[in-house]
C-alpha cells in the first residue's frame, strides 16, 4: 500500500523540524527569549503539548486531566535522583512508565463514555490526584512544601560506584554533564526532537489512520465491526507517557516536585496550546507551547517603564497615548492579550496558527493554469 506522506518529506520535516528547535537560541534572541531557562520550558512544554495532540488531535478526546501524568512524572524523578541516582537516564525511563501505568488505570475506566462525559471523568481523576498530593500522600509528596532532592539522600546507585555530592542542593546530571544552563537546555531540545520523531511516525502509521478514522465517525467504526476502544486507550496510554516525559524533565532542570503542576489550570493550559498552534497538526501544539510560555515570561514581565522605552521614537504626546493603550494587554495584563490572541485564532482560523501559514503560503503559490 502506498503510504500517505512521502517518507523523503518525512525525513525533511524531521530535519527542519530539529533545525529550528536546535537554533533557537539565535531565533529568539530578537524576541528577549534566549536564555536557557525559557528555552528549557519551550522544550518541554512542546512535548507536552505535541502528546497531547495524539490524544485530542487526532482521535479527538478532550482530556482535562493530563496535568495528572504531567505530576507523576515530576514525583517520580525527584524519587528516582533521591534513592536512586542522580543520573536523568533512569529518572526519565521510570518517570514515563510509570505515567503510562497511572494512565493504563485512568484510561481504562474514562474511556467507557465519550464526549463531556470522558472530559469531565479526567478531569476528576486529576483533582482527586491533586489532592492526594496536597495532603492524604504527604509522606510521599511532602504537600504544598513539594519533593525537593537533598545532599543526604541514600542515592544506591551512586553509593554504589563511590560517587558523592558535596552540594547542598544536588542537581541532575547526564554521565557528569549537569543539567544546568544550556546544557539543560540541549537535553531538553533532544528529547523534544525525539518526542516528534515518534509523533510523526504514529501520524503516518496505520495505527494513526485508526485514530483519525476514530475522531471521524466513531459510531460508523462500531457498525462495520471495528473495536475502537484497544486503539483510544492506546491513544490515552502513549499520550500520558508523553506528559510522564515532560514532566520529569521539569525535574530534570529543577529537581523539586510540586502538587500545583497536577492542577486542572495545567491540564487547561496545554488544551490552549494544543487549539492556539493546530490541533491535528504535528507542528502546531509546539508551536502553541512557544506562544504560551512566551507570553507568561516575557509579556507578563512588561512594566510602563519597558513601554515607554519601546515607544521612545514616536513624539512624547503620541508616546504617553500609546503606552496608555498598550499598558492594559501587558504586565500583569497579559492574559488579556492571550485571550484576544486565542478568539482571533478560534473565529478565523479554526485550524490554530498553522492553518494561517498555510493561508499565507497559498498567496505565494503559483497557480496552475487549469
Amino acid at each position: 500500500m502506498r503510504p500517505l506522506w512521502p517518507r523523503g518529506r518525512d525525513l525533511l520535516m524531521t530535519v527542519l523540524f530539529g533545525a529550528a528547535v536546535f537554533t533557537m537560541p539565535l531565533w529568539l534572541e530578537p524576541f528577549g527569549a534566549a536564555y536557557p531557562d525559557l528555552m528549557q520550558r519551550f522544550a518541554i512544554f512542546g512535548i507536552f503539548a505535541i502528546g497531547f495532540n495524539i490524544l485530542f488531535g487526532l482521535t479527538g478526546y478532550l482530556s482535562f486531566g493530563h496535568a495528572a501524568f504531567l505530576g507523576v512524572g515530576s514525583y517520580t524523578a525527584v524519587w528516582s535522583f533521591k534513592l536512586l541516582s542522580l543520573n536523568i537516564v533512569p529518572a526519565i525511563v521510570l518517570a514515563t512508565l510509570l505515567a503510562g501505568v497511572f494512565a493504563v488505570l485512568i484510561g481504562y475506566i474514562s474511556l467507557r463514555r465519550s464526549g463531556i462525559y470522558f472530559s469531565i471523568l479526567t478531569l476528576a481523576f486529576a483533582q482527586m490526584m491533586y489532592s492526594l498530593a496536597y495532603s492524604v500522600l504527604t509522606p510521599i509528596t511532602n504537600g504544598e512544601t513539594g519533593l525537593r532532592v537533598l545532599s543526604n539522600d541514600p542515592r544506591v546507585i551512586d553509593a554504589a560506584f563511590g560517587l558523592e555530592t558535596a552540594v547542598a542542593v544536588p542537581r541532575a546530571e547526564f554521565f557528569g554533564f549537569t543539567m544546568t544552563g544550556m546544557t539543560g537546555f540541549w537535553t531538553c531540545a533532544t528529547c523534544l526532537v525525539a518526542a516528534f520523531v515518534v509523533a510523526l511516525a504514529i501520524a503516518r502509521s496505520p495505527f494513526g489512520m485508526m485514530l483519525r478514522a476514530i475522531k471521524s465517525n466513531q459510531t460508523r467504526m462500531a457498525y462495520i465491526g471495528f473495536s475502537t476502544r484497544p486503539y483510544t486507550l492506546v491513544a490515552f496510554v502513549v499520550s500520558g507517557m508523553y506528559a510522564g516525559l515532560a514532566g520529569a524533565l521539569l525535574a530534570v532542570v529543577d529537581p523539586l516536585a510540586g502538587a500545583e503542576r497536577m492542577q486542572w489550570t495545567a491540564s487547561g493550559e496545554v488544551v490552549l496550546m494544543t487549539i492556539l498552534g493546530g490541533a491535528g497538526t504535528l507542528i502546531g501544539p509546539f508551536l502553541g507551547a512557544v506562544i504560551i510560555k512566551y507570553f507568561e515570561n516575557i509579556f507578563s514581565a512588561l512594566g510602563e517603564s519597558a513601554l515607554i522605552q519601546s515607544f521612545a521614537f514616536i513624539p512624547e504626546g503620541a508616546r504617553d497615548i500609546a503606552v496608555t493603550v498598550v499598558s492594559p494587554f501587558v504586565g500583569e495584563g497579559w492574559h488579556l492579550t492571550l485571550g484576544v490572541l486565542f478568539m482571533v485564532v478560534v473565529i478565523f482560523l479554526p485550524g490554530g496558527i498553522i492553518e494561517g501559514l498555510r493561508r499565507i503560503g497559498r498567496l505565494f503559490r503559483p497557480r496552475s493554469e487549469g
